[in-house]
């Protein structure tokens, strides 16, 4: 059995994922090391003194944590501690590649790159070929209070939540029209492409505008494209967020979001739109205890899932998304979740009505959906892939 550190006190839920991830490590008999990023001289001198053990410490974390700079991870040579004491790394990223170039480009010599969509594994395959990053790994949920009767659907307290943040789209515009109207109008193109297609990927899109206005591209000036171009994902993104509660709450079916943002949230019946606090994970997971209906929007994952998806199963509501490869996969439509066409969003309120309007059918989905979570979609489920991946 190893020795595993992981990281918290930095992004709130990668935190939290490797606390779920931790625990399921220490029932498979590893031992476990929580490095607070928060408080990182004293965490370092407790890793030294009390855990790292040679040849068989590894490193799990998330979005390079420990791996962007930091002079508590480096030695006096300037050299990655990772490399200097030969410590694995594993490597989830829960964004796109191409916000992590800039990372990519110096990981230490045991690194793993892993995706939680299928088309980010193509993406390192194609333009990282030199880092090990085959593993897909979708994200999983948390039941926050495991072993004890739910409440049943339709007793909860609210009908309709959207968890998470939003942005203005119009945020992004400086990036858009920063250089002059031939490359304003050239990546207004590709937002039209991506919103009007919703099914296809911005390396997808990207590719095949560049080309169209350029003809060939060589590969690495395509690669060092991709990585400037991160504003295209967030842009249509949150325009699809918004759109999504906006297409609800304009049917006047009351939405209540978790998150910051949704103040700016341009809609004709603001008070349909109901704001709530931004909260922790746990947090969170408590008002998905209390929802009916579980709207959630993908950021953009084509062939992957989200863990809104698995936290609203596991803590027994019904979860109302839209899809990917994957989740065509996995998702049974009526019968453990209920799925939307980003391409049909003015179809959105007449399913939530729907089902709003028939309790009986939504505690069927929502069981189904628990039992689906359960048995395939927990940190533990995920933890044993880990687990088999680092005792190779």
């Amino acid at each position: 059995m190893k020795r595993i550190m992981f990281f918290e006190g930095d992004i709130e839920t990668q935190g939290y994922f490797s606390i779920q991830i931790s625990e399921a490590m220490k029932e498979m008999g590893h031992e476990v090391f929580v490095y607070n990023l928060s408080k990182p001289w004293s965490s370092t001198e407790k890793f030294f003194h009390h855990f790292f053990e040679k040849g068989n410490t590894v490193l799990i974390n998330f979005n390079f944590h420990g791996m962007s700079g930091e002079e508590y991870f480096l030695d006096e040579n300037g050299r990655s501690m990772w490399d200097a004491l030969n410590i694995p790394s594993y490597n989830i990223v829960v964004d796109h590649p191409m916000y992590y170039h800039h990372f990519l480009e110096k990981v230490p010599e045991g690194y793993h790159h892993i995706s939680i969509d299928r088309n980010h594994v193509k993406y390192m395959r194609r333009f990282f070929p030199e880092i090990e990053s085959g593993l897909f790994l979708p994200l999983a949920g948390t039941e926050l209070y495991p072993n004890k009767s739910r409440v049943p659907v339709e007793c909860r307290k609210y009908d309709v939540t959207m968890v998470g943040n939003y942005c203005v789209p119009k945020t992004f515009e400086k990036y858009i029209t920063r250089i002059d109207d031939e490359y304003t109008a050239f990546y207004y193109g590709m937002i039209d492409d991506l919103l009007a297609n919703p099914w296809k990927t911005v390396e997808e899109v990207a590719e095949a505008h560049l080309i169209d206005e350029l003809g060939e591209v060589p590969e690495e000036e395509l690669k060092k494209t991709m990585a400037a171009l991160t504003f295209i994902d967030l842009y249509v993104r949150y325009t699809i967020r918004g759109r999504a509660v906006q297409e609800l709450v304009e049917a006047d079916i009351p939405v209540h979001v978790f998150g910051d943002g949704w103040d700016l949230l341009p809609c004709k019946k603001k008070q349909n739109l109901i704001l709530m606090n931004n909260l922790d994970s746990a947090g969170c997971l408590k008002k998905l205890c209390q929802t009916k209906l579980s709207l959630n929007v993908m950021p953009w994952f084509k062939d992957g899932a989200h863990d809104r998806i698995f936290n609203t199963m596991l803590n027994g509501a019904v979860c109302l998304t839209d899809s990917s490869v994957y989740l065509d996969d996995i998702l049974h439509d009526g019968v453990d979740s209920s799925v939307y066409s980003l391409s049909q969003m003015d179809k959105l309120p007449e399913i939530a009505a729907g089902l709003l309007e028939n309790p009986a059918q939504m505690q069927e989905i929502a069981d189904q959906g628990y039992s689906m979570a359960k048995g395939a979609h927990t940190w533990a489920h995920r933890a044993k892939v880990l687990h088999d991946l680092i005792e190779q």
